[in-house]
């Protein structure tokens, strides 16, 4: 048994001199995970995991910094780095998505990442695509679900198949991919998976735009086209907080996308957070305000989360007001 001095010695899992310790195969995964708990960590310390498709910023960062803060001073930090070809379809960009893990693991060395598990497709599907696959049911087929047939589908049978292979305590998501959160958390507690689910803030840039290794495909021009978005959903929130009803809330975000240059919406959505069913128009209490759209060819998703505030008299939603005639 380790005394406490060796156990703090061993413990100490940020990044060594030479960064953290990375790992391309399930026995170096399961071997690195039981180097950690030889330590004897103590019992407020925990893995976390963050779960990437690479090309980061610092959207991932911020999940890593939190993830070193739910594990605690001598928990583990793991990340994993894997494109998966499950959550794109036909014609999307699963070839051209972008791949840098030697820049990747430098900025995660400086960030309290120990493991970085990066995978190959063939050792995450050792079988090629699986038979059996987990259905993200009504969750997927809206939205989403709609635009991108299957991709929670793949995304739910990626995590489920990472959260086997890393056995966290506790995982992290960023709330920017809201549908995909909502989508992990139902099926945590569905499938009864031992593990907490913790949403991240959206990392935005300082002009507003969300963070997305997609950006990277945006022109000058497309990037302040894009900028609509998020200026978009700001003017939904406000609508939302003046208490000018839900239908404002819609039509005022809807007004400002389609008067943007090269913004071609695929979705806008006001939804019941926990189900991502529309809210009607008389709903007042949280909401999602939810986006997609290309811009030029590069597909963005963005949201904000509202409180839809009860007119008061004299301000009814639009459509509502009383006869003055």
């Amino acid at each position: 048994m380790t005394t406490p001095a060796e156990r703090e010695t061993a413990s100490q899992h940020g990044p060594g001199p030479s960064g953290p310790t990375i790992v391309r195969t399930r026995a170096d995964l399961r071997d690195a995970m039981a180097m950690w708990a030889l330590t004897a960590p103590a019992a407020t310390d925990r893995r976390a995991v963050v779960m990437t498709m690479g090309a980061l910023h610092e959207g991932h960062l911020d999940l890593v910094r939190r993830a070193r803060a739910e594990a605690g001073p001598g928990g583990q930090v793991l990340v994993t780095v894997f494109v998966n070809p499950l959550q794109f379809g036909a014609g999307e960009d699963l070839d051209a998505y972008p791949r840098d893990l030697d820049r990747d693991v430098s900025l995660l060395a400086e960030t309290g990442a120990d493991v970085v598990y990066a995978p190959t497709p063939d050792v995450v599907y050792p079988d090629g695509d699986p038979v059996v696959r987990v259905s993200a049911g009504q969750i997927g087929e809206v939205l989403e679900g709609a635009f991108r047939p299957g991709h929670l589908d793949g995304v739910l049978t990626v995590v489920l198949k990472l959260l086997h292979q890393t056995r966290p305590d506790v995982a992290l998501f960023g709330q920017k991919d809201a549908q995909q959160l909502l989508a992990v958390r139902r099926m945590v507690r569905d499938l009864d998976l031992d593990v907490e689910v913790v949403g991240v803030p959206t990392r935005r840039d300082e002009d507003g735009l969300a963070l997305s290794s997609r950006n990277a495909y945006l022109s000058a021009e497309e990037r302040d086209s894009a900028l609509a978005l998020s200026r978009a959903l700001r003017a939904g929130e406000q609508q939302a907080t003046d208490g000018a009803g839900a239908a404002a809330v819609r039509a005022t975000t809807s007004g400002i996308l389609n008067e943007a240059t090269d913004v071609v919406v695929d979705y806008l959505a006001l939804v019941d957070p926990d189900t991502v069913e529309e809210v009607p128009p008389e709903h007042t209490g949280p909401a999602l305000l939810l986006v997609a759209a290309r811009v030029g060819t590069t597909r963005l998703i963005d949201n904000q989360a509202v409180d839809v505030v009860a007119p008061s008299d004299g301000n009814e939603p639009p459509g509502q007001e009383a006869s003055r005639d």
